[in-house]
């Protein structure tokens, strides 16, 4: 999948799409706030790496939703074509620019990636104070990506709900929670 991501990225970049009436972007002024969302990203991607290498649970829940979570991704950018919203700054992260073929990628957007990312490292964890600070970064996140103008409103409203779903699934057809049931 990786490898085929850069490929997906340019087919995508290269069609026109829709461009949204979005009431919040319109009355939010844009900002780059790409360090702090990079911040708490990487922050919280170390953090779950740091429980999964001691819960391998964490690590197959984590990663097999994010294997569903980012098919379906594709799957509803290929069929939503979308333009980027108005006044969209450009959001560079160097960690994850070699995936996307180096270029800036602006027409990803429904639904938002990097919400997506921050719920589900929210679901995977178990420990309380961790899924507190998850749920804030996410939230935090959420907020960032509209004062950037990298998604619509609706591309981030719609992320978790579309996760949390995923998540559910993954976790049936896995048998995932019988996993946690065996460490007892």
């Amino acid at each position: 999948m990786l490898l085929g991501m850069p490929f997906f990225f340019n087919y995508i970049q290269n069609r026109q799409g829709a461009l949204l009436n979005d009431w919040v972007l319109e009355h939010l002024p844009a900002h780059d706030v790409s360090p702090y969302i990079f911040t708490l990203i990487w922050g919280m991607g170390l953090l779950i790496l740091i429980r999964a290498m001691y819960n391998p649970v964490i690590y197959i829940n984590y990663v097999w939703s994010l294997i569903f979570i980012n098919l379906t991704r594709m799957l509803t950018i290929l069929f939503i074509s979308l333009d980027p919203p108005k006044g969209l700054i450009h959001l560079i992260d160097p960690l994850t620019s070699v995936f996307y073929g180096n270029t800036d990628i602006t027409r990803d957007l429904f639904f938002s990636g990097h919400t997506s990312t921050m719920v589900l490292i929210f679901l995977c964890l178990e420990k309380r104070n961790d899924k507190i600070l998850a749920f804030i970064s996410a939230a935090i996140v959420m907020v960032l990506l509209l004062v950037q103008h990298i998604h619509y409103t609706v591309d981030v409203v719609v992320a978790p709900v579309a996760v949390y779903i995923i998540y559910r699934l993954v976790r049936r057809i896995f048998k995932i929670d019988r996993l946690t049931n065996l460490e007892d």
